[in-house]
Formats: structure tokens, C-alpha cells, sequence
């Protein structure tokens, strides 16, 4: 049976693990390395390392935060933040990382996705759509961390990467971000539904019904999360969780609560 991956997000702020609501309210969670622990004991199916800050401060995600990451996981992990250049995927595959994630540049050069396929391979490459309604306007593509609005239009922008060559495209909606009320299906779906690459849904899920939904309802190819795996309870205690064995095999039937 088909079991789509589920996927921790984790993000970096001046090498610390933060949580954001829509893209701001950051709160400090711990030591990311610990996270990487943790989740290899938990047996998670892959995990992101997205570092937020470094595009805004022109700079690429720590080599040797990588190199820390590479030692210590024993799953696959990609990486985001400030990949501007062929050299700078290189080096971060040498550094360990499976996959680079690639959001400012794409949008600002569709060419460099091309690119980085033809000399990595699609499956190595993972473009980000961060996602959020422009002002008196429609949906549009964010870079910069949520930070700067484009005028591209993210079904459109979708199509566009993957004829570029990405191998994933990983959606993530601003306004869902950190809410736990579940992902913007209907977004998710439009994506999913355009495109023949593989899409995982990111922002919003608060339950494994979310995770369920965003596959059963929105055809996702996989799953990610963020406050899901860091938080538990109403009050969002910090605590480390992934679905154990039993839950993953169950989580994605049809009727799955």
C-alpha cells in the first residue's frame, strides 16, 4: 500500500529552532541538532531544515550546520535558505544534504532551476512556494521569507517550475502558517492537480486528520508540519512527536480520523 511521507519542517533562525505564526511571531524551540536526535529515534521518514533569515541577510545556509545535520541524521534531509548559485547546491550536497530547497532564486531566475536540474537531477531539487493573497488582490508567489510580494500566480508558477525540471515542489500558505487549523486544501489540490512532479502540502496542520486530508482531498504527494511535531496540547508544549509505526500504517485510510 501507498503511504505518502511525512515530513517534519523545521526552521532556522541565527542557528536556533523557531516556530512562526504567518511568517513572524518566532519562538524559540531548542537546539535543532537535539530536534535531529530526537526525530531519528522517532524514525521520521525524512526531515527540512528551511534557515529564514538567509536570503534577507544574503548569505546560504551554514555548510557547517549541514555537515553537523549529515553527522548525526540517519534519514534523508534537505536543506533551504539562500541558494543562489550551482557551486552553492554543490557544496551542499557535499555537506550531506539529499536535497536542496530553492524559493528566492527560482522566482527571481526560472532559468537556475533548470539549471540545477540538468546538473544535480530533478530529484535533488525541491522548489518552495510560500503563498499568500497580495492586497486587494489574488494569490501570489512571496520570497524573501514571506517578506516580499511578486506578481506571479502560483498555479501558473507551479506549471513553470516543473517544466524548469524541480523534482518536488513543497506549498506552504503564509496565512496557515503555524495556525494548526489544517492546510489550504483547496490550494493544495489546484497544485496537485496541475502538475505531474510530486507535491508536498506544508502550513497548517494541527492533527493527523490534516495529514489525511491534505492526501485523501487535495491529492498531495506527501506531508509536512511544523507545530505538529514540535508542539503538544492547547497550551503548545514543546515536545518532540512523530506518529509511531501502528499510525503511520493507519493514518492515510479512508477513513482515518
Amino acid at each position: 500500500m501507498f503511504r505518502p511521507r511525512v515530513i517534519p519542517v523545521l526552521l532556522l533562525r541565527n542557528l536556533g529552532l523557531v516556530k512562526s505564526v504567518k511568517f513572524k511571531d518566532y519562538r524559540y524551540i531548542g537546539d535543532p541538532i537535539n530536534a535531529v536526535k530526537l526525530f531519528n529515534d522517532l524514525r521520521a521518514d525524512e526531515l527540512v531544515f528551511l534557515d529564514i533569515s538567509a536570503s534577507k541577510e544574503n548569505r546560504k545556509i551554514s555548510l557547517e550546520f549541514v555537515r553537523k545535520v549529515g553527522d548525526e541524521s540517519n534519514m534523508p534531509f534537505a536543506v533551504g535558505g539562500g541558494i543562489h548559485s550551482l557551486r552553492d547546491i554543490r557544496e551542499i550536497l557535499n555537506s550531506g544534504a539529499e536535497k536542496v530547497i530553492i524559493n528566492t532564486a527560482a522566482a527571481e531566475n526560472p532559468d537556475f532551476i533548470k539549471h540545477a536540474s540538468q546538473e544535480f537531477g530533478s530529484s535533488t531539487i525541491v522548489v518552495c512556494l510560500d503563498i499568500k493573497k497580495k492586497f486587494l488582490s489574488n494569490k501570489v508567489i512571496w520570497i524573501y521569507s514571506g517578506s516580499k510580494a511578486t506578481s506571479l500566480d502560483p498555479l501558473n508558477y507551479a506549471k513553470l517550475m516543473a517544466e524548469k525540471g524541480a523534482g518536488e515542489l513543497l506549498i506552504q500558505s503564509i496565512d496557515h502558517d503555524g495556525m494548526m487549523e489544517g492546510y489550504d486544501i483547496e490550494l493544495i489540490s489546484s497544485i496537485s492537480n496541475a502538475v505531474t512532479i510530486p507535491v508536498i502540502a506544508c502550513s497548517g496542520a494541527g492533527s493527523y486528520k490534516h495529514l489525511n486530508d491534505a492526501v485523501r482531498k487535495a491529492n498531495a504527494s506527501a506531508v509536512a508540519a511544523g507545530s505538529l511535531f514540535v508542539y503538544h496540547g492547547p497550551r503548545r508544549a514543546v515536545l518532540i512527536n512523530y506518529p509511531d509505526h501502528e499510525e503511520l500504517m493507519h493514518l492515510f485510510d479512508e477513513d482515518s480520523d
